[in-house]
């Protein structure tokens, strides 16, 4: 089986532009983070975390590009020929570069998917970093450095279907665990840990400190 060239797909309004890698990246990196945020509780001593979303995957990767030719030896050289084959190696830069600006039939930045190998990552570039490092004798730069960050397109839509939630409009039954409290319950049934009143509420308990292991918490609808 032959080397496979990882490639950029890039959208355009009809079809897509292909960038064949000339050299495959030596490594990639894939980043996933999660949000939180802390709420106070009368009488605890610290705050309670509640998860609000994921963040989208970030993947960063760099790329190697060179278009130089070593020159011809001047007896092979025919007349008016300047015996130099290397190509511009921006050509390469500004089509990548393109993925950062809006596309005017788009009306926002394109799509792009990078696939290599098992990776099929389809996102939109937020960084785009080139360093030129060679150049031939008038100055045309023929090798550069690139460093990409994709963030990955995820369908709000496709995230539920993968993990849905469960709906708070019903009236639902809880057994507390040893280390939970009201507060944990309602951030996670109703996403907001605020809501241990409407708990402590419908189950007539007076101090939310005051349960047990064990203990069946009634979940009114909402």
């Amino acid at each position: 089986m032959g080397l496979t060239k990882a490639k950029l797909e890039i959208e355009k309004e009809v079809g897509k532009s292909v960038i064949t890698v000339l050299f495959n990246p030596s490594e990639y990196q894939l980043t996933d983070g999660a949000n939180y945020s802390e709420k106070k509780v009368p009488g605890l001593d610290g705050p309670i975390i509640q998860y609000i979303s994921g963040d989208a995957t970030e993947l960063s990767l760099n790329l190697f590009l060179d278009t130089y030719v070593p020159p011809k030896p001047k007896s092979l050289i025919s007349f008016g020929s300047s015996g130099d084959s290397s190509t511009d190696v921006s050509d390469i830069t500004k089509q990548i570069a393109n993925a950062t600006s809006i596309d005017g039939s788009l009306h926002r930045p394109p799509k792009v998917t990078f696939r290599w190998g098992s990776l099929n990552f389809q996102g939109v570039v937020t960084k785009f970093n080139h360093t030129y490092t060679m150049f031939a004798e008038s100055g045309m730069p023929v090798r550069a450095k690139v460093t990409l960050t994709f963030k990955s397109l995820i369908s709000p839509k496709d995230t539920r279907r993968k993990s849905p939630f469960e709906s708070p409009d019903r009236t639902k039954y809880r057994t507390i665990r040893q280390g939970m409290g009201l507060w944990d319950i309602a951030s996670m049934e109703y996403g907001d840990p605020d809501m241990w009143k409407v708990i402590a509420r419908e189950n007539n308990i007076l101090n939310p400190l005051d349960v047990r292991p064990g203990q069946v918490v009634k979940l009114p609808a909402i």
